[in-house]
């Protein structure tokens, strides 16, 4: 994909929804998602993706580091956690008499808070 043409993708998911990682190193694991990044398809789950980063000699590390970064993962590894079943759901969308949407869990049909 060229810098000039940036797609955005529709991600289900939004920012302090718990997911889980369905494939992957950190398959089975659970947390909250950070940040989502809809032009790249990605989310940013806390505590999952984890990488090292050596950095060189800066003001704030005159001596250079090592800092751990958690980097985004692509939306199709994680699913959203039904808190009802503690399982992975999919995210359907409800529209209300009033024109409202709502988010739903696929599995159990309950809103999503």
């Amino acid at each position: 994909m060229n810098k000039q043409t940036t797609k955005l993708f529709k991600i289900r998911l939004k920012k302090g929804d718990t997911v889980i990682v369905r494939a992957g190193k950190y398959k089975g694991k659970t947390g909250k998602v950070l940040a989502t990044h809809p032009s790249e398809n990605k989310v940013t789950v806390e505590g999952i993706n984890i990488v090292k980063k050596a950095i060189k000699p800066n003001q704030q590390h005159p001596q250079g580091a090592i800092v751990e970064l958690t980097k985004p993962m692509w939306v199709s590894k994680v699913s959203i956690v039904d808190p009802s079943t503690k399982k992975a759901s999919r995210i359907g969308y409800k529209v209300a008499k009033d024109g409202t949407k709502t988010r739903v869990f696929k599995k159990s049909g309950k809103e999503i808070k």
